[in-house]
């Protein structure tokens, strides 16, 4: 989170010192109560113009042609994109929004508690901070071109200025969020199975939607008609992109996946990847992207090197197409190395901090490796335990636990659901991440 320099009050205006005598008033100007009594008929005269003049057209007919009026009340089930209605445990988000301008940073020191689960937010123009040093503030022309939000994950100290969006980038609704518990798990569940787990302690669920590293390549669930069905049933969806992986990465089986001799070129294409399947499934824009870097070999400058010139690309091609970049990996290996670019000023860092250490129990807010205030507010997820098994309504799933106070895919809800056919890919299977 950024931090920002108090306001500093305006110093009055020196006065300026009167001359030593003033000059004597010329013998042929009128007396000073003679000006005042001439302009106060000037003043008279005029208000009686105005009070008979007919009003505009437009105050007798009612808004103009074209102008837009806004409905503040959001009820039951539908809403438009853009604003969150909660009933119960089912959230359901619509499909217009208006852009969102860059706001200003949020305190520094502030911090978001995790909301009791299934509480989903999602921001508004000129609402809390999503913010980045730098960023710039205040209503952009009319004619200007609109701006993707800031970082979420806006970095405390020492932070570089945000980038510019190139010009033609696609405006940006602010993300939907979602604190609480989630669970993700190498191959999303029938529709079935997850109608028996909304009994279950979590309201978000991972879905390995595309990369050549993916462990199960083959959803056989996952469709547009998924997406929107689970949506709408009330789960917030985390979308992970499982690409090409550290150079030297400790799985052998994702050795094969290594990214090659020129990972800047590498990560852009992989970004376009990422976005055309996440279109594909119908997650919309302003929608994070989580990149999946599995655990690699610690201390090797070399390998570290080649992954961050990766993942900066994949970011800022993920950012271009209006996507927000997430980070998913290991808290002593990718994650260590994030934060340690983020405190060197590195630009192109992930959004949102999605770190893995399996130590039982939730520790959101109290990740050693990361400074209290990196990656928030509302921008983290900590995976917490790994390969466990849980059964609700009579079904069982192995998972992985996540705690998180982070953005969700926004899914436009749909005019009819898509045809059951598969994400397009030209990806290589391998094993669970």
């Amino acid at each position: 989170m950024s931090t920002r320099t108090p306001p500093v009050s305006e110093a009055a205006p020196a006065l300026v010192p009167a001359p030593p005598s003033a000059p004597a008033r010329p013998r042929s100007a009128p007396p000073p109560g003679a000006r005042a009594v001439v302009a106060a008929v000037l003043v008279a005269l005029a208000t009686v113009a105005l009070l008979n003049a007919p009003p505009p057209s437009a105050a007798r007919n009612g808004p103009a042609p074209g102008s837009a009026t806004t409905d503040a009340a959001t009820t039951g089930a539908g809403t438009t994109e853009g604003s969150a209605t909660t009933t119960g445990a089912a959230t359901t988000v619509g499909s217009a929004a208006a852009p969102l301008a860059p706001a200003a940073p949020a305190a520094p020191g502030a911090r978001a508690l995790p909301a009791p689960r299934g509480s989903v937010a999602a921001g508004a123009p000129g609402a809390a901070a999503l913010g980045s040093p730098g960023a710039p503030s205040g209503p952009a022309s009319p004619d200007a071109p609109a701006l993707a939000p800031p970082a979420l994950g806006a970095p405390a100290l020492g932070a570089p200025a945000l980038a510019l969006p190139a010009l033609g980038a696609p405006a940006l609704a602010a993300p939907v969020r979602f604190a609480g518990k989630a669970f993700d798990t190498c191959e999303a569940p029938s529709l079935a199975v997850m109608r028996a787990w909304r009994g279950s302690p979590y309201g978000a669920v991972g879905i390995y939607f595309g990369g050549r590293g993916r462990g199960c390549p083959v959803q056989t669930e996952l469709t547009p008609a998924w997406v929107a069905s689970a949506h709408a049933m009330g789960w917030r969806l985390l979308p992970l992109f499982v690409g090409s992986q550290a150079p030297c990465v400790d799985s052998l089986a994702k050795r094969r996946f290594a990214i090659g001799g020129n990972p800047a070129s590498q990560g852009t294409k992989e970004g376009g990847d990422a976005v055309r399947a996440a279109r594909a499934l119908g997650i919309g824009t302003s929608s994070p992207l989580y990149l999946d870097i599995e655990a690699y070999r610690r201390g090797d400058t070399s390998c570290a090197a080649t992954t961050l010139s990766f993942v900066r690309a994949w970011n800022r091609e993920v950012r271009r197409l209006g996507y927000l970049p997430g980070f998913y990996s290991s808290a002593e290996t990718g994650v260590r190395d994030m934060e340690t670019q983020r405190k060197a000023g590195t630009k192109d860092l992930p959004d949102v901090m999605w770190f893995a250490r399996w130590r039982g129990q939730p520790a959101l807010l109290t990740e050693s490796v990361l400074h209290p205030e990196a990656w928030t507010p509302h921008a983290r997820i900590h995976q917490y335990a790994g390969n466990v098994t849980e059964t609700y309504g009579g079904r069982t799933l192995a998972i992985d636990r996540n705690a998180m106070d982070a953005p969700v895919a926004r899914v436009p809800a749909p005019t009819r659901f898509a045809a059951r056919v598969p994400v397009p890919l030209s990806f290589v299977a391998s094993r669970r991440p």
